[in-house]
């Protein structure tokens, strides 16, 4: 998220930095438990410019979500041009200051607030966009169901994320991890490996899964004569 230019000058705006410090700081203390002034403090601005900026905590909260979609969404595209995979966090581990937002994340998806939604709608609607732009490249199969099914995506792969405490207890592997260290690389193997297989090779017999479709259709549940 920092950037900074020739000999090491942070070249970020206030608000920005302010934005940046909120990311940080609602990751390591949730939502409830960073206040003003410790996101202040991160900053190096006083408390009053975060409100002068943001209007209020919950304000700065939104714009802290609508920040983590903008660069899933400018990141993941370019994932999906590689072919690189359909895990949306992808899209963050290959950005500067992406550990950050995958901790946020983590810390702030549970919330059953109104910001939170707002933020999972805006991710599914990226999600179906750039899945539709995998299909166009031959990457991924089409599917009868394209706007659920990358819910159905986006909602694995962000559970996992909030779970990751257990993930690394079942699994040994750390989803906000940076992987670029070998020995990180190779723990996340142990949960991309299973993720991989059930994506490319499929899970149920073909004939199996049929079956379970047409339980899912009324019509064909009903029977002759009863339609």
């Amino acid at each position: 998220m920092a950037e900074a230019v020739a000999g090491g000058q942070d070249d970020r705006t206030a608000k920005a930095r302010i934005r940046d410090s909120a990311i940080t700081t609602f990751a390591t203390h949730g939502v409830d438990g960073a206040s003003v002034r410790l996101i202040a403090e991160g900053a190096g601005v006083s408390p009053p410019l975060v409100i002068h900026h943001f209007g209020s905590k919950e304000a700065l909260r939104r714009a802290c979500d609508v920040h983590v979609a903008a660069v899933i969404r400018e990141q993941k595209r370019a994932v999906i041009a590689a072919g690189a995979g359909l895990d949306p966090l992808a899209a963050l581990r290959g950005v500067a200051g992406g550990l950050p937002l995958l901790r946020y994340l983590a810390r702030t998806l549970a919330d059953g607030t109104e910001e939170v939604a707002a933020l999972l709608d805006d991710l599914v609607a990226d999600a179906e966009g750039y899945l539709a732009e995998g299909v166009e490249a031959g990457v991924l199969k089409p599917s009868a169901y394209p706007r659920q099914r990358a819910a159905v995506l986006l909602l694995w792969s962000l559970g996992a994320l909030v779970l990751n405490e257990h993930v690394g207890r079942l699994l040994g592997a750390d989803l906000t991890a940076d992987l670029s260290a070998p020995e990180a690389l190779a723990a996340a193997g142990a949960y991309f490996g299973p993720v991989l297989e059930l994506f490319g090779q499929g899970l149920m017999d073909e004939g199996y899964a049929e079956r379970l479709r047409e339980g899912l259709d009324p019509d064909s549940a009903a029977g002759p004569g009863r339609r």
